[in-house]
C-alpha cells in the first residue's frame, strides 16, 4: 500500500529526514517510536503533504502511485488520513458540517453522489456511539473548548467517518489518560481491517499495549535505525534510546 524510498526532507535548510525507507502492506499495522526532533512528526506530515516541507530525494508510493506532488486534498480523497499531535480548532464550524464536506469532497473525487443527509445522521451516530460520544458532540465547533482527550477522540471519530485507507496517528496518545486510550485504541481496532493500513507514531508502548502492531521502527537523526517486532517495544521501554548512541 505505502512505499517510501529513501527519503530526504528539509525545512528551512535544515536536513530532518536522512533517508527513510519504509513498506506497509494492505491490512498491516505499523509503529514508529523514537526520541524528540527524530523526525517521527515531520515524516507524518509529509505523507499527508504539508507543503513548508521540502523532500530534496526519494520517493512515496501509494498503491504503486507516486504522490510527492499531490496537495494534502488529493492525498486525502485517496484515502491517506493523518490524525495531527496538536488538532487545530476552528471556532464556528460544526464537526458534522465538516465532516459533511469532506465525505461529499471525497465521494465527487470518487465520481460518487453526495452522501444523503439520512445516510450521514445514521453512520455518525453508529461511530458517536463506537467511541462513547455523547449525540450532541456534533453539533460542536472543532475542537472549540475541547479538553486533550476530546479532541484526540474527535481525530478518531473523523477517521471513523472518512474510512481511509491509511489512517497516520501521531501521538494520539498524547496527553491521554488510561481511560481515553481505551476508548481511542478501541476505536482503532474496530476500524483496521484486512484492507487498511495503520501508521502509530510514538513515544511510549502504552498505546502499543492495546493497538498491537505488526511491525515497530525506531527512527531516530532522521533515519530507521532498528526494525522488529512487539519486543522491540518492550526493549525500549526498559532501555530508552540511548543505546542508540552506543552502537
Amino acid at each position: 500500500m505505502l512505499k517510501i524510498h529513501n527519503l530526504h526532507a528539509e525545512i528551512n535548510g535544515l536536513k530532518i529526514l536522512k533517508g527513510i525507507n519504509l513498506n506497509i502492506k494492505k491490512g498491516e499495522i505499523h509503529a514508529i517510536m523514537g526520541p524528540n526532533g527524530s523526525g517521527k512528526s515531520t515524516l507524518a506530515s509529509i505523507l499527508a503533504g504539508k507543503e513548508e516541507y521540502e523532500v530534496s530525494k526519494g520517493k512515496i508510493l501509494f498503491e504503486n502511485k507516486n504522490i510527492l506532488n499531490l496537495n494534502p486534498d488529493e492525498r486525502a480523497n485517496k484515502g491517506i488520513f493523518l490524525s495531527f499531535q496538536y488538532p487545530v480548532e476552528i471556532p464556528g464550524v460544526s464537526i458534522a458540517n465538516f465532516l459533511k464536506l469532506a465525505i461529499n469532497s471525497k465521494r465527487k473525487y470518487n465520481n460518487l453522489p453526495e452522501i444523503k443527509a439520512s445516510q450521514l445522521l445514521k453512520k455518525m451516530k453508529e461511530k458517536m456511539e463506537m467511541l462513547k460520544m455523547s449525540n450532541d458532540f456534533i453539533s460542536r465547533s472543532i475542537n472549540d473548548g475541547f479538553s486533550g482527550g476530546e479532541k484526540k477522540r474527535n481525530e478518531i471519530f473523523q477517521m471513523a467517518m472518512l474510512e481511509p485507507k491509511l489512517s497516520i496517528l501521531d501521538e494520539t496518545d498524547s496527553g491521554l489518560d488510561i481511560d481515553a486510550i481505551k476508548i481511542v485504541s478501541n476505536g482503532v481496532n474496530k476500524l483496521h481491517s484486512d484492507q487498511k493500513s495503520v501508521l502509530m507514531i510514538t513515544h511510549y508502548k502504552r498505546l502499543l499495549e492495546h493497538v498491537r502492531p505488526d511491525h515497530i521502527h525506531v527512527l531516530y537523526d532522521g533515519k530507521i535505525v532498528k526494525s522488529g517486532n512487539y519486543d522491540l517495544a518492550n526493549f525500549l521501554e526498559k532501555e530508552g534510546y540511548d543505546w542508540i548512541k552506543k552502537t
